[in-house]
């Protein structure tokens, strides 16, 4: 009876966290490192390839209503590579709230050197809230609880920087700046008169990472995901991978105060990537008893422009 209450109030407090209250709402990913398209616009067209790649995360599995998120991400250079266009499509599931992010992303490169180069993007799209609350088991409904959330659109533009070479890329994003509120047309705070149910939060990514090579058959790629919401504790991720025979990636990552991650990836072929991420809560939701943590798959398929290879292989 302990456990189950327990549960359900795990359950409730995340649901509260990611739709009612002002904080991170942005979905997350153990594997950011393979589509940073998702959060900076200015990455479209930067592997000068089409690159396709998909990716769907379960989050704190054995949790009712707990995340889910499904992305599917394309991007491609135009033209003599200067111009880069893409658009991802993010699906995030909490509780009884679905959210779809629809966005197109548009890039220029300016070459800063023989090897570096500096991109600046900029996204636009839209959100699309749905809030069903008949699947909650509320005993005394009413309030917010009275009027579900039906496509709820709201507009979207963001900007980021991208510089990189071959083995280093540092980058700075806002992927959404319009802080836009979701109204349920009724007043949650009478004494206030406020009517929205939620209000997105603008989200600061900076990112950075870099390829060694320690051997002539291993390389080793650390990287950095640091994001920032003003109301909300920082989220800093810290990855170490591996690239052996330049085929089997095996790494491990830590997200400051939250999990440890275990990750790993195979080259198929030259178009063909898989990888996997799994993540172990160290805070109290890392109880195994309720919580067999949170999985990653990702596919990513690219199409080649020079006889069906790229000669200087990028990392990222």
């Amino acid at each position: 009876m302990e456990k189950k209450f327990f549960r359900s109030a795990m359950v409730i407090l995340g649901i509260i966290i990611s739709t009612v209250a002002q904080a991170q709402q942005d979905p997350q990913y153990t594997q950011y490192m393979y589509n940073p398209s998702v959060v900076n616009p200015a990455y479209a067209g930067s592997r000068d390839v089409l690159s396709i790649v998909g990716l769907h995360r379960s989050q704190w599995v054995g949790v009712e209503g707990a995340p889910r998120t499904q992305t599917l991400g394309i991007h491609s250079p135009i033209g003599i590579g200067r111009v880069g266009l893409g658009g991802n499509i993010v699906h995030d599931e909490i509780g009884p709230s679905q959210e779809t992010y629809l966005t197109a992303d548009f890039s220029y490169t300016i070459p800063t050197s023989e090897k570096g180069n500096l991109s600046f993007g900029i996204k636009a799209g839209a959100h699309i809230l749905d809030v069903d609350f008949t699947k909650l088991n509320i005993s005394d409904a009413g309030d917010i609880f009275d009027r579900n959330i039906d496509n709820k659109v709201s507009p979207n533009i963001g900007l980021g920087l991208f510089y990189y070479t071959d083995k280093f890329y540092l980058g700075l994003s806002a992927p959404n700046l319009l802080q836009t509120r979701h109204f349920d047309n009724v007043n949650i705070n009478t004494s206030t008169g406020s009517s929205f149910l939620s209000k997105e939060r603008v989200h600061y990514y900076i990112t950075t990472g870099r390829t060694f090579d320690l051997s002539s058959n291993v390389k080793f790629k650390p990287a950095i995901l640091s994001k920032i919401v003003f109301g909300a504790p920082l989220q800093l991720d810290l990855t170490a991978n591996f690239l052996i025979w330049e085929k089997l990636t095996l790494g491990a990552a830590y997200r400051w105060s939250a999990a440890w991650s275990a990750l790993a990836g195979f080259q198929i072929s030259d178009s063909l990537m898989i990888g996997f991420g799994y993540d172990r809560e160290t805070t109290p939701l890392g109880d195994t008893s309720f919580n067999d943590g949170s999985y990653e798959v990702m596919m990513r398929f690219e199409l080649f422009r020079k006889q069906n290879k790229i000669i200087t292989p990028r990392f990222f």
